[in-house]
């Protein structure tokens, strides 16, 4: 067992001794490959560095020759731009020694032209110095021929200017006041006069009084009644005056307020219709009376803002309207007289291009404090104003109302087309009526006025007020003083009296010369 344990041990050792000596022996194999292979590649690796030297000195030299070449290419393009250069220098150098040559040449020429404009200067001091002694010799040669001093002759001299500027002055002013106004007139002749044609409403003066007609004598004393009480009645209700006197078959009503009147009236032909007169009745016909008159009212100022297409007024301005269908201005229906002014304001606004609703709302507005009662206080442009505001008018209606009659300065051309419409329809002949006394008090006035300014000899209201002639004294007033006059004289008039319409102020001057052949 041992023995077989010792074999197999020797075996394996000799195995082990084997292995360990191929190891060896493998391992003396490949480094003698490697070196061999280290060899080869060390001279593999020589001529390679050997080739690389040769072509590095190759590609050397060659960027050497490149070099030396763009060196070369350089250096001759900087020559070339140095001569260019040079050349450009010499040239400038040529050009401002030429300069500096005319320059000189032209301070020369200056020089000599200073010499001579100095001894022309003191020439012309010298001959001053002459002119002037020539001339303060003259002056007082002239003061002792004239007797006038130089101040004196000098003012009188600016008088004399000053007259003539004035006269050319005045004369230029003239001529371009007849232009303006020739234009002017054509103008405004042709809106007015389409504006009237277009409007021919009639005119119904009324007065105040009313007249009721009776179907006998026998009536009268009805309406007396016993003791008069029929009578108080109705007169107390309605705050109207009945007048029964001979006049046949009529009583007439009188009262300053025509819508009480017209109430009373109602009222009367009622109870002459029903026959049934006394207290009681005459109290239920004269309340359906005043509900008549109220409806009446409200129709009028509906058909009249209908008439002239003014919408959107509130209904109390309505009624307001509707009232003045009973008042009367110089005779002239006031209602009547405002649509009219509306139809007026309108048509001359469309021909201006103006706002012709606008126009139209404020020309139908304008008297609208006519309407109000006499117990109210202001006049009625006060009074139409504050309507106006309390019922939310524009800003332009309402000073187009306050403008109308002037108690402010016109700023719109709504507020001048109101007040032109306003004297167009006041003025056109019969429309209105005035009482001789006012009439006599204008025309006093207006020759009061005129004989006011200097130079007026006489002055003579004519045309029932629509003209003033004035005669001037020919030695005082020439021919362009006359336009001034006349222009101020129809300003004085337009501030100090109220007329209807316009007042033509006519200047006369004649000179005459008068001789006797004996």
């Amino acid at each position: 067992m041992s023995e077989l344990l010792k074999v197999i041990l020797g075996c394996a050792g000799g195995l082990i001794v084997g292995a360990l000596i191929g190891i060896f022996v493998g391992i003396l194999i490949r480094k003698g490959i490697a070196e061999k292979k280290l060899g080869i590649a060390e001279e593999r690796a020589k001529k390679i560095e050997s080739d690389a030297k040769v072509q590095a000195a190759v590609e050397s030299k060659k960027m050497i020759v490149d070099a030396q070449k763009e060196i070369n290419q350089l250096r001759s393009d900087t020559e070339r731009e140095i001569k260019e250069r040079r050349s450009e220098v010499s040239r400038s150098e040529r050009r401002l020694a030429q300069k500096e040559e005319n320059l000189d040449k032209k301070t020369e020429q200056l020089e000599r032209k200073n010499e001579q404009l100095d001894k022309k200067l003191k020439e012309n001091d010298t001959v001053r110095e002459q002119i002037e002694q020539a001339l303060e010799q003259q002056k007082k040669v002239l003061e002792q021929l004239s007797g006038l001093t130089a101040e004196e002759a000098k003012a009188e001299l600016l008088a004399s200017l000053e007259s003539k500027t004035k006269f050319e002055f005045a004369q230029r002013m003239s001529e371009l006041e007849e232009q303006f106004k020739d234009e002017a007139d054509e103008k405004a002749r042709n809106i007015i006069s389409l504006a009237i044609q277009r409007c021919a409403a009639d005119h119904v003066a009324e007065a105040t009084v009313t007249a009721v007609p009776l179907p006998s004598e026998e009536m009268k004393g009805r309406i007396i009644g016993r003791e008069g009480r029929n009578i108080l009645k109705l007169e107390t209700l309605t705050g109207v005056e009945l007048i029964i006197d001979d006049t046949p078959e009529a009583i007439t009503l009188s009262g300053f307020d025509p819508v009480r009147r017209e109430v009373a009236r109602l009222a009367l032909e009622k109870l002459i219709s029903d026959g049934r007169i006394h207290p009681a009745r005459i109290e239920e016909m004269v309340e359906k009376a005043h509900r008549e008159v109220d409806a009446g009212i409200k129709q009028a100022g509906e058909r009249a803002t209908f008439e002239v297409g003014v919408h959107g007024l509130n209904p109390e301005l309505v009624k307001l309207l509707g009232r003045l269908r009973y008042r009367t201005s110089y005779g002239q229906n006031v209602l009547k007289h405002s649509v009219e002014v509306a139809y007026l304001a309108g048509m001359m606004a469309d021909e201006l291009g103006a706002d012709a609703a606008t126009a139209r709302r404020a020309g139908l507005l304008h008297d609208i404090g006519k309407a109000f009662p006499h117990d109210v206080e202001g006049t009625h442009v006060q009074i139409g104003v504050n309507a106006a505001k309390k019922y939310k008018e524009s800003r332009e209606v309402i000073h187009a109302i306050e403008a109308h009659h002037n108690d402010v300065e016109p700023k719109s051309i709504i507020a001048v087309l109101v007040q032109a419409a306003d004297a167009i329809s006041a003025a056109r002949p019969g429309a209105r009526r005035e009482d001789l006394e006012n009439y006599i008090k204008r025309l006093e006035k207006l020759e009061e006025i005129a004989k006011e300014f200097p130079g007026v000899d006489k002055a003579f209201a004519i045309q029932a007020g629509r003209e003033i002639r004035v005669m001037v004294k020919p030695e005082e007033v020439n021919d362009e003083g006359m336009k001034v006059i006349a222009r101020d004289m129809a300003q004085k008039i337009k501030e100090e009296v109220k007329y209807p319409g316009q007042i033509k102020v006519n200047l006369i001057r004649e000179s005459r010369a008068v001789d006797y052949a004996k």
